[in-house]
């Protein structure tokens, strides 16, 4: 089988789906011959989709052996439906959450319902693929492959001077603190200032809530002037390009008199520091709330802290419950319930070696039901029934 994959969420590029595009790549070579037409910032993004149809049909021109195009995402997908020239390929597309759960009213009326024409349509979570069929797409086209995780994270050990380096590079001193992290944009799905504000207050004894992802400490001109948009605009905007909406909560409520200071944002890091706090960690939140039109697609966050040690707690929304199962490698908690978690994470932190010794049981169980070659045997799988 030659199978052609079409791609604008590809590494240079950093992100969860950049990570799964380019995973899923590399985990179908073992399989079929790959083919790609991947967007890797040499030229203009918009260039890239208005070439697309031309670089599809003389992809296809030159390897007639092609009999499936993969496209990643829902965006490129909706891009490629009126295309002409390759409508013998049989047709793929994933979905992650966003993209079909995007507030418009034209994508929800006109283009989302046009995806039946794909002849197969992979969700990353079953919340996705619910989210598709309550949307009008055939159920029997709708199948569910969750997204893998790197379990070589699990072959990694804690670094014996943490403390040190921490205290030495960041100017924090974690000896003798339970260590709470979180890690991700400030969107408002992922509701950090509501764990803020919410929980935070009610927690007892000597811990740090470190905060990790991209985070701008003063505001920006360009932020400014987004907030000079009309709201529905705004909104809208916000959603499609992933805009930290909730970043300016986040930084007024760090920066107002009165502030906790134990919660503290380190901002970016680098991946291996990233790692070194994940296993130093006694936990990892990820609070999400509920958002109109937008959602959590998978968790793949909360799979890489269970396979460094971390216990993860995270709310029982969207497609986190596909990544973590209830005291199997994490614990699910309703979401916006400020007393649950209160209680939940005084309990972790009065009893930490209870859950440093459930800990291997998470990694095991997130090693032996994730992966990226999992994952792309299951795409495989999916394929080869599609030529049938």
């Amino acid at each position: 089988m030659e199978v052609l994959f079409v791609s604008h969420k590809y590494p240079p590029a950093v992100g969860g789906m950049e990570k799964q595009s380019l995973e899923l790549v590399s985990g179908m070579k073992k399989h079929a011959t790959v083919h790609t037409i991947v967007y890797t910032g040499g030229e203009s993004r918009l260039r890239f989709f208005l070439s697309l149809e031309k670089k599809i049909t003389e992809t296809c021109r030159k390897h007639p052996g092609i009999s499936v195009i993969h496209f990643n995402d829902g965006l490129i997908a909706a891009v490629c439906l009126r295309h002409k020239g390759y409508a013998h390929l049989l047709r793929a597309v994933t979905v992650h959450g966003l993209d079909v759960v995007f507030p418009s009213t034209i994508y929800q009326k006109y283009i989302l319902p046009a995806f039946n024409r794909f002849d197969l349509i992979v969700a990353v979570s079953r919340a996705t693929a619910n989210a598709c069929i309550e949307r009008g797409i055939n159920a029997q086209k709708v199948i569910v492959i969750n997204n893998g995780v790197d379990t070589a994270l699990a072959e990694t050990s804690p670094s014996n001077d943490f403390h040190h380096f921490f205290n030495k590079k960041y100017g924090i001193d974690l000896r003798g603190k339970i260590v709470l992290t979180t890690l991700g944009r400030p969107v408002q799905r992922k509701g950090f200032s509501w764990f803020i504000k919410e929980v935070v207050p009610g927690l007892k004894g000597d811990f740090v809530f470190l905060m990790i992802g991209p985070f701008h400490k003063k505001r920006s001109l360009s932020d400014r002037l987004f907030h000079c948009l009309p709201q529905k605009i705004r909104a809208k905007a916000a959603l499609f390009l992933g805009y930290p909406t909730d970043e300016n909560t986040i930084r007024n409520m760090l920066l107002q008199d009165g502030h906790d200071p134990k919660v503290m944002h380190l901002g970016k890091l680098p991946f291996d520091d990233i790692e070194r706090i994940l296993h130093a960690a006694n936990a990892f939140v990820m609070p999400n709330i509920r958002v109109e039109g937008d959602m959590e697609g998978f968790g793949l966050v909360c799979l890489e802290a269970a396979l460094c040690g971390t216990t993860v707690f995270a709310s029982e929304i969207d497609g986190i419950t596909d990544a973590i199962q209830h005291h199997k490698n994490g614990i699910l908690l309703p979401s916006k319930n400020a007393a649950a978690w209160v209680s939940a994470l005084n309990d972790l932190i009065q009893n930490p070696s209870t859950y440093a010794a459930q800990a291997q049981d998470a990694k095991t169980y997130t090693l032996e039901n994730f992966g990226w070659d999992k994952m792309a045997d299951a795409y495989w799988k999916h394929f080869k029934m599609l030529r049938k």
